[in-house]
């Protein structure tokens, strides 16, 4: 489905060395995201180039310009069809992945993925702001990731409950990333977090991204993560 040597050459503009076997398992991903696609709304992007740039590209070259430790333990909150994190255990396969999804056919999906393409990912279907306050989930991550799913300020209250003091939250935002940046300071100053990077850059496709690493210096109070209807009524 995906060609070769197109992703070869879009990965090595990044610097980022594709193998055959690791385009094998994105392409047999890239089969099985169309197939239950049709089944499920996972994505609105189902041509080739699209899926290479669009999901793959991009979930996978924001993780090369922070330096993510070896073995970490990486939670990807509101995983979707599994980006960014997915993609980006095919090229680090020494990260240790859990999968967080609301909505349990897409986890049923995550559960086929993984072991279709060898992923060892842990599934759970669960919405982050419960998770999020079990002794089990709370502060044992090194990494959370998410990637559009809120917008920062409450992305922040979902995603640092789940991580460890020291470890990183990695938010992969789009071209606006730098304005929801400037509005969740207090969100993240509230929530242990401090921003340690923020890079806006651009696909080759053209469209605008934007990077922002929160480092967690502080445990994050009890009282949050709280439910969506108070981070509605009171945001951060």
């Amino acid at each position: 489905m995906l060609d070769e040597k197109r992703m070869t050459e879009l990965f090595g503009e990044g610097s980022i060395e594709l193998s055959s076997e690791q385009f094998q398992r994105l392409d047999r991903y890239a089969q099985l995201l169309c197939e239950w696609n049709e089944k499920i709304n996972l994505t609105a992007i189902t041509d080739s180039e699209g899926i290479e740039q669009k999901h793959f590209y991009d979930s996978i070259v924001p993780f090369y310009m922070t330096e993510l430790p070896q073995g970490a333990s990486i939670i990807d909150v509101g995983t979707g069809a599994g980006f960014p994190s997915c993609p980006l255990k095919v090229m680090r396969d020494d990260v240790r992945l859990t999968l967080l999804d609301s909505l349990n056919k897409r986890i049923n999906f995550l559960r086929l993925l993984s072991d279709e393409i060898g992923l060892s990912a842990e599934c759970i279907h669960g919405r982050a702001e419960e998770q999020g306050r079990t002794p089990a989930m709370r502060e044992k991550f090194d990494v959370a990731t998410a990637r559009a799913v809120a917008n920062l300020s409450e992305l922040c209250e979902y995603c640092l409950p789940f991580v460890k003091v020291g470890g990183m939250f990695i938010a992969l935002k789009g071209s606006g990333g730098e304005e929801e940046l400037q509005n969740a300071k207090n969100a993240i100053k509230v929530l242990g977090g401090r921003v340690e990077k923020s890079v806006s850059y651009n696909l080759p496709c053209g469209d605008g991204r934007t990077l922002i690493v929160i480092r967690k210096i502080s445990q994050t109070p009890t009282k949050y993560p709280r439910n969506r209807g108070q981070m509605t009524k009171k945001p951060l």
